[in-house]
């Protein structure tokens, strides 16, 4: 299906759409954020933003693949062993958290 927006005009296949989804997740980090520190009144980094920033970020590295595009595929890339990373030491700080508790 061909889409015209203003002056954009494009196809709409399923890999734009994956595309749109991953920087609808990856925007969403910034969201969920921005939210969080409202809410708090200082700024705040919620894990859930670095759930949404793997969940993007994998979205975008598929969508990189497939246009073959070098300098999208590394800056993705890059980012999920980031998030992975955060990820890893968000839940060991729960499990370390949990243990001296119990």
């Amino acid at each position: 299906m061909h889409v015209e927006i203003g002056g954009l005009s494009f196809d709409l296949t399923t890999w734009v759409l994956i595309g749109f989804l991953g920087q609808s997740l990856f925007s969403l980090r910034f969201i969920v954020q921005w939210l969080s520190s409202e809410k708090r009144g200082r700024s705040y980094l919620p894990h859930a933003f670095w759930w949404f920033s793997l969940a993007g970020g994998v979205t975008l590295f598929a969508y990189a693949l497939h246009r073959e595009d070098p300098v999208f595929i590394l800056g993705q890339g890059a980012g999920i062993f980031i998030y992975i990373r955060n990820l890893q030491l968000i839940l060991r700080d729960r499990k370390n958290e949990g243990a001296a508790q119990g």
